[in-house]
């Protein structure tokens, strides 16, 4: 499966048979929309204003099985939740024996059975841009300590042409808050013959335009 990010917090996963689209808000933030009619749309919040496809789209907390790809969603509350409140969705995804987390704009508290319910994780994508409306790379930090991912991938940080509601940290400064040095930076991130790692790395996937 290949990783592709395009800012804010969308994210294009695809394999030989599927595209799937996660959080494309682009167009609501000054960017422009990269959902294909033959995608299929997954959603972390309802409040996300993003592109539909003709294809499926997803919203929901549940199991899925689409173009090959294992979907699992996993209830989680919202990053901007009151307690107890649970609007948010996480998304793990299992194609060719690869597990991809998405995390979506939760907030950093999960508990035994949500951590259970997410299992094994290769890949973690998970949004670091703070200032209240998503997680701060201290609250990325208590996740991925929590889900243990060989892979931490970073998204929702300022980036040169969006306009986010909230303004977002830039990515220099949410890796020294991170305190975690990028082991590369790439274009896209193929995850094919993926090898795990004792320690957890930080890849930064670049930003399409």
């Amino acid at each position: 499966m290949d990783i592709e990010f395009f800012g804010a917090n969308c994210i294009r996963l695809t394999t030989k048979k599927s595209s799937l689209v996660i959080d494309d808000s682009l167009a609501h933030v000054g960017g422009k929309s990269i959902t294909k009619d033959t995608d299929v749309v997954l959603q972390t919040q309802p409040i996300l204003a993003v592109t539909e496809s003709k294809e499926l789209k997803i919203v929901n907390a549940g199991e899925y099985e689409v173009q090959g790809v294992s979907v699992h969603g996993i209830q989680a509350r919202a990053h901007t939740d009151q307690p107890g409140a649970r609007t948010a969705t996480m998304y793990k995804f299992i194609a060719d024996g690869v597990h991809i987390l998405v995390t979506g704009h939760v907030y950093p508290e999960l508990d035994d059975a949500q951590l259970e319910a997410i299992g094994r994780v290769d890949v973690m994508i998970v949004p670091v841009g703070g200032n209240g409306y998503t997680l701060d790379p201290l609250g990325a930090l208590k996740l991925i300590r929590k889900v243990e991912p060989s892979v931490v991938v970073p998204t929702q940080y300022a980036i040169k042409g969006l306009t986010y509601e909230v303004p977002a940290l830039d990515l220099d400064e949410a890796i020294k808050s991170l305190a975690m040095q990028p082991k590369e930076t790439v274009e896209k991130l193929k995850t094919k013959g993926f090898e795990t790692d004792q320690q957890t790395s930080l890849v930064i996937v670049e930003s399409f335009k």
